[in-house]
């Protein structure tokens, strides 16, 4: 089965808003000419989902390169991020504003809260003020600014604690997920109730590319180990948010248009890590 169109092809939110199976991440690309480079290479290439952060630094290249492509703003399906620092409700209504004035753009088609916790503080509890920025993240999504509303690297009982307050649930958690890391539990909780799991670093961030095993299956279908491994991430119904800086490598990540057969995506779910060396975000819990 050859399927078409992998990098348009889209999953559906529980809004019925569509969002493209496959998005270009720029996490730890800089602002400036690499970033414009990359995005403007992403779009070139046929991506239609960029992914960006307040707390990655460039989202102003990010919006001008989107701006400036051929493509049309209406064609393209942009992410931006609330930093983890911020956990009141005032704070996260003027984050978004300086999101907004930096990428330029009327609306954005996503919005995160990047973290539950600080990013100088992993793992401390900060209940009360995710649930004061969740309700400022209902007011923006009513406001029509965002066409959807979510989280990133929250955990089952982050998710409960929004649930306690929210008039509208999350329906995107952004994860650190690849072949080995899956994180079953929250995974399984919000796919139970139509949350989409994003997977940033589904490469590990390069650490698999040498794990044998995958290189035995990369090379049974004919494709490169990351091209494999996002595919890994699409078969779970999971959407990778591969990133790049080279236009080469950038392109090798859309060649997405093979499919895994039912006994090897039974190999690859059972993988110990592949990565076990790779920095773990502690959203298992």
């Amino acid at each position: 089965m050859i399927l078409v169109g992998v990098l348009t092809d889209t999953y559906t939110l529980t809004n019925g808003v569509k969002i493209p199976k496959v998005g270009f991440g720029t996490w730890q690309i800089p602002d400036g000419q690499v970033a414009y480079n990359a995005v403007s290479n992403a779009l070139k290439l046929g991506y239609r989902h960029i992914d960006t952060a307040r707390a990655y630094g460039n989202e102003a290249s990010v919006g001008r390169a989107i701006r400036e492509s051929d493509v049309d703003r209406s064609e393209v399906f942009v992410t931006s991020k609330l930093p983890g620092a911020i956990k009141t409700f005032d704070g996260a209504l003027d984050e978004f504003n300086k999101t907004m004035a930096a990428l330029d753009m009327d609306y954005l088609d996503l919005y995160l809260i990047h973290a539950p916790w600080p990013w100088d503080a992993i793992g401390s509890e900060h209940d009360k003020g995710n649930q004061e920025v969740w309700r400022a993240f209902e007011k923006i999504y009513q406001s029509g600014r965002v066409k959807a509303i979510g989280v990133s690297n929250f955990n089952v009982h982050d998710l409960d604690n929004l649930a306690k307050i929210s008039k509208i649930a999350p329906m995107v958690d952004q994860i650190q997920y690849y072949v080995g890391f899956t994180e079953p539990k929250i995974v399984n909780r919000a796919q139970a109730q139509g949350v989409l799991i994003e997977a940033y670093s589904p490469l590990a961030t390069g650490d698999l590319l040498h794990n044998a095993q995958i290189k035995a299956l990369a090379d049974k279908y004919q494709v490169s180990v990351p091209q494999l491994a996002l595919r890994f991430c699409l078969e779970n119904g999971v959407l990778p948010l591969p990133k790049a800086t080279g236009e080469a490598h950038i392109k090798a990540n859309t060649q997405l248009d093979f499919t895994i057969s039912p006994e090897d995506m039974t190999t690859l779910n059972q993988l110990p890590d592949t990565a076990p060396e790779h920095f773990h975000n502690p959203t298992q819990g």
